[in-house]
């Protein structure tokens, strides 16, 4: 209800406008609703959400707000346009979803936010070429492909059976999970390994700080971008030919508008569109907000006050100027 008397609010505002001023003038209610960034749970989209909002605040003068879900009910709030912008989309993940939404009209894709980003097996790179910095010789310099691990598998020996060696995988539940374990099978790694599964993304990092912190062998899932990919010198494992990671080993990454957005502000979803980054400005951002425990509001401003070559590319002349204006104002 609390909704429904704001839009009605918004419709009187405007004929009490049309009436004052005429007709003749282009008078809109758009700005009187906020646009809504889905926030589905990970750092990366926040700090998507977070640039894009300051921008469109500063610089368009909408509010914005962030609402908070699963991936799910993220996606039930886009089609039914309550959520307006789905700043970072990783489709091959949710196919059915996605391609049903888009044939349907209830979301399009306005730009490919990044398509340089990578999720799967990942080792230390000084595993394979060393770290003269730290003392670190190269442990297995032929590293390269997934196929290559059964011969290093006393290199990444399990703690708990010293028979085989130990590959991290994703958490239970998690579609990534399932992939994962369909290669793991696959390659026959089986034989020469044990898939571990930890309960939490932060029991996976967890693990990899410890071995990387101590230069120690060690193999597993991670994604790009990510702060722990930001932070650490890591090295995909590739396959030889395409085999069971193919479809999600990358992906482009896209920018997705509710239906009702192009039409209630145009000029923000030609911002939207004109939105496209890499996944090493996140790592970056992402690392920023680890090493620092700043916030991904934070990390929006440092990016936009350290990269004007990036964003105002982005946007006309005048917007670029008033969000200069806003960011110039905060202190990091």
């Amino acid at each position: 209800m609390k909704k429904f008397k704001h839009i009605i609010s918004g419709i009187s505002i405007v004929i009490l406008i049309f009436i004052v001023v005429g007709c003749g003038d282009n008078v809109s209610s758009d700005k009187n609703e906020p646009i809504v960034f889905a926030d589905a749970g990970w750092d990366s989209l926040r700090f998507h959400n977070e640039v894009a909002g300051i921008i469109i605040e500063a610089g368009y003068g909408y509010d914005t707000e962030q609402r908070t879900g699963s991936s799910t009910a993220v996606w039930v709030g886009i089609e039914e346009g309550d959520i307006d912008v789905h700043m970072e989309v990783w489709k091959d993940n949710l196919v059915d979803i996605y391609e049903s939404g888009i044939e349907n009209g209830d979301f399009q894709k306005v730009s490919l936010n990044f398509d340089d980003n990578y999720q799967g097996f990942y080792v230390p790179t000084y595993v394979i070429e060393g770290d003269p910095e730290r003392g670190i010789e190269p442990i297995a310099p032929d590293l390269k492909y997934i196929t290559d691990l059964p011969k290093y598998k006393d290199l990444f020996e399990d703690p708990e059976d010293s028979e085989k060696g130990r590959i991290i995988g994703a958490i239970s539940g998690w579609t990534i999970d399932e992939i994962l374990y369909e290669a793991y099978e696959q390659y026959g790694l089986e034989d020469t390994f044990n898939y571990s599964r930890p309960g939490s993304e932060a029991a996976i990092n967890a693990s990899l700080t410890e071995a990387y912190e101590k230069g120690e062998p060690w193999v597993g899932y991670n994604y790009e971008p990510n702060w722990i990919i930001g932070m650490y010198d890591m090295t995909q494992l590739i396959e030889k030919e395409d085999g069971p990671l193919a479809e999600i080993a990358t992906q482009d990454i896209e920018i997705v508008v509710t239906k009702s957005l192009p039409d209630r502000a145009p000029k923000v979803t030609d911002f939207l569109g004109n939105y496209q980054t890499s996944s090493d400005i996140a790592n970056e951002a992402l690392a920023y907000i680890q090493e620092t425990d700043s916030s991904a509001y934070d990390a929006a401003v440092k990016f936009l006050q350290e990269n004007e070559s990036i964003w105002t590319e982005w946007v006309p002349e005048k917007v670029a100027k008033k969000v200069k204006e806003e960011i110039e104002q905060v202190e990091l």
